[in-house]
């Protein structure tokens, strides 16, 4: 997006985008957005203006094409959500800020995904995930983030008969966060069950932050973070196979993955896909189960689904 109008002919810096909205409106514009804009270059969120007032923000890296941002929300929302947003100039500094200030902690389970701003309001019982990262994907609030979260979370219960201790340092039990982004899904795992994670991403600022937000976390020695297309590097084989696997990308590349990927998963282990619509939900189920998967859990969060996948047992 490089087509700019005569407002911003001498800007060079950020601009913030913004537009009021209903709750449910903003949200599915502000998703829309996630799933369109480069996140290298802007991030979109709904914002919770005041009592019952809501809000979409856009926070772009370099002045952006009006009219195709425009034209993106009016396929979203409509022509009238398009014509209402209105662009403004940021100082440089206000970039990672205006990004994140504001945006309230998202709570999936017993993991809570936050800012700095607001670490003070994570109750003791949860699992908090400190995320500043503005230019990866990955703050939370996406419903494919929440919910991978929440499969997560179950996930957790299913194995209340083992205490959540049991796995704590056992090096058995692996996990792989397929397309990590912020680090956030590999984070909480790390957290959860105190095991080594190995986290990948095709881009290399995702795997610079996402080793960053695992510092923030006090997790650095849990995570693996590497650069890699696919799962066809020998690191995935050496450390699989895996008893959890997290792969949040979309309906192609999981459909173009899926032989590769199943034969990742250990028998009893969990395959998590999202980065779904609900109407995608099927044709992705369709093709993990003609690898020999089966669905332990279908988790639908606004227009997103995430799957819960599993590979039988072997029988004795």
């Amino acid at each position: 997006m490089n087509q700019r109008s005569a407002e911003y002919d001498s800007v060079e810096g950020p601009v913030l985008a913004h537009l009021a909205a209903a709750e449910p409106t903003a949200r599915r514009i502000a998703d829309a957005l996630a799933e369109a804009l480069d996140p290298q270059e802007a991030t979109s969120a709904a914002v919770a203006e005041s009592a019952g007032n809501w809000g979409v923000e856009i926070t772009f890296r370099s002045p952006p094409d009006e009219a195709a941002v425009r034209a993106l929300i009016s396929l979203a929302a409509g022509e009238k959500y398009g014509e209402a947003l209105c662009f403004r100039p940021l100082a440089r500094q206000d970039w990672v800020a205006s990004s994140l200030a504001g945006l309230e902690p998202v709570v999936a389970g017993r993991f809570v995904v936050h800012g700095a701003h607001s670490r003070a309001q994570v109750r003791p019982n949860r699992i908090g995930i400190e995320i500043e990262a503005a230019l990866a994907f990955g703050t939370g609030h996406h419903g494919t983030t929440r919910g991978c979260l929440l499969a997560l979370d179950g996930v957790i219960k299913r194995h209340r008969r083992r205490p959540l201790s049991q796995f704590r340092g056992d090096s058995g039990f692996r996990i792989l966060d397929l397309g990590t982004g912020s680090g956030v899904l590999a984070i909480a795992a790390a957290k959860a069950f105190r095991v080594r994670v190995l986290a990948s991403d095709l881009d290399r600022w995702a795997v610079i932050t996402a080793r960053q937000n695992a510092g923030l976390n006090k997790v650095p020695a849990l995570l693996d973070v590497v650069q890699a297309a696919g799962v066809s590097a020998g690191c995935f084989r050496q450390s699989g196979p895996y008893d959890l696997i997290f792969a949040n990308i979309l309906l192609r590349p999981l459909q173009q993955l899926a032989a590769p990927l199943a034969r990742l998963v250990s028998p009893g282990g969990r395959l998590v896909l999202s980065g779904l619509l609900r109407s995608q939900g099927t044709a992705a189920l369709a093709t993990y189960r003609a690898q020999g998967l089966v669905l332990e859990r279908r988790l639908l969060v606004e227009d997103w689904a995430t799957l819960v996948l599993r590979r039988p047992a072997r029988v004795r």
